[in-house]
């Protein structure tokens, strides 16, 4: 094990006594907030000091068994235990590193997912249709849930935006996260090559569509938007839904003066249940906008394999005539276009978070 690993884990063990002791004291149990934050502490601490201490255990077991080689009836035992413990430290000290990894709090939140059709005309919004159905499938399979929260459809069925909603529950996402941690790299630039179902010539047209994955704010965030920066307008609905869209004024527009951020919902029933998600969205969008400022300072000074994030990076590329997806920020290409866009996004979303913790240990080697 690397040094510098072991200074880390060695930290880890020391806090661990630390919390036990802090856990302990009266002034802090009957302080419910103070005590939630050092338990949920403890838990983390305790997952890591505990494996290492495994790891330990492991390295004198390996150390009495390779002293064992020299006497010649314990020899073949000892060889078991040899090998035995080298296969288990290695997969040890990989479980270590990636716990001791920084964790972005916002990946174990729920997440909204924006697609926008961009350059391509009606094709590029039936592609920000298919690319809603992928993700709903892919939603499907995890057993998450997925709500629409506004919807601009185009006259043949698909979108000009869409902006869904995902919940799913914490860790059940690749490296255990959550919805947003799960489907952060979704963002950016989505590039389809095709023959649109409108063509008569038979000729492939390249268009292009945008993905924004947003954290959801938490559900006290929405109410500190001042009033006074806020536009709000309610109007009639249109689209598929019924009757009852033609009859009241109950979808509603909210505008953020200071930044001209827009949201708006027109999906529920009710004036008041679409106030309450265009505003929950407009909260989402200020915060990445804020986030997308921070990571472009950051890129200006390391260019990340993953990249920013930022919707104007090409990210992907679905070539229908090979069946080829193309990552192209870790040069992945898998030739199961079909079933990706079935929702199998499994191989796509895994090789991106290893890419991630890649990039994040070699940070922490650095610091």
């Amino acid at each position: 094990m690397k040094p510098f690993l072991r200074s880390q884990l060695e930290r880890y063990a020391q806090r661990l006594e630390e919390l036990d002791f802090l856990l302990s004291r009266e002034d802090i149990m009957s302080d419910m907030a103070q005590y939630r934050t050092i338990s949920r502490e403890h838990a983390e601490v305790t997952q890591i000091a505990g494996r290492y201490a495994r790891y330990r255990q492991r390295e004198a077991d390996l150390a009495g068994a390779r002293e064992m080689l020299a006497d010649p009836d314990m020899a073949e035992m000892a060889q078991e235990e040899v090998t035995t413990a080298e296969a288990e430290l290695v997969q040890l000290e990989d479980e270590l590193q990636r716990l001791l990894l920084p964790k972005d709090p916002d990946d174990a939140r729920n997440a909204f997912l924006e697609i926008r059709a961009g350059t391509g005309g009606d094709e590029s919004a039936l592609f920000a249709a298919d690319l809603a159905r992928m993700y709903t499938r892919y939603a499907a399979t995890q057993g998450w849930k997925i709500e629409i929260m506004s919807a601009n459809e185009n006259e043949i069925g698909g979108y000009k935006e869409v902006v869904l909603r995902v919940e799913a529950g914490a860790g059940d996402g690749p490296s255990g996260s959550g919805a947003y941690g799960a489907l952060r790299f979704e963002s950016g630039g989505h590039r389809v090559q095709r023959v649109p179902a409108t063509e008569t010539q038979g000729r492939i047209h390249t268009s292009a569509c945008t993905v924004a994955v947003m954290p959801e704010p938490d559900e006290h965030q929405a109410i500190t938007l001042n009033p006074a920066d806020l536009r709000i307008d309610t109007f009639r609905a249109s689209g598929a839904g019924g009757q009852h869209i033609n009859k009241t004024d109950s979808a509603v527009r909210v505008v953020h003066l200071p930044t001209g951020i827009v949201a708006e919902c027109q999906d529920g029933r009710s004036q008041h249940s679409n106030k309450a998600k265009a505003l929950q969205v407009l909260q989402a969008r200020i915060q990445e906008k804020e986030r997308s400022e921070r990571a472009a300072k950051e890129a200006a000074l390391r260019k990340g394999l993953i990249g920013s994030g930022d919707r104007s990076d090409r990210i992907r590329t679905y070539n229908f005539p090979q069946g080829r997806l193309t990552d192209h920020r870790i040069n992945l290409t898998l030739y199961k276009l079909l079933a990706v866009m079935e929702g199998d996004l499994g191989d796509v979303l895994q090789a991106l978070a290893h890419a991630r913790e890649a990039e994040l240990l070699e940070e922490l080697e650095r610091t």
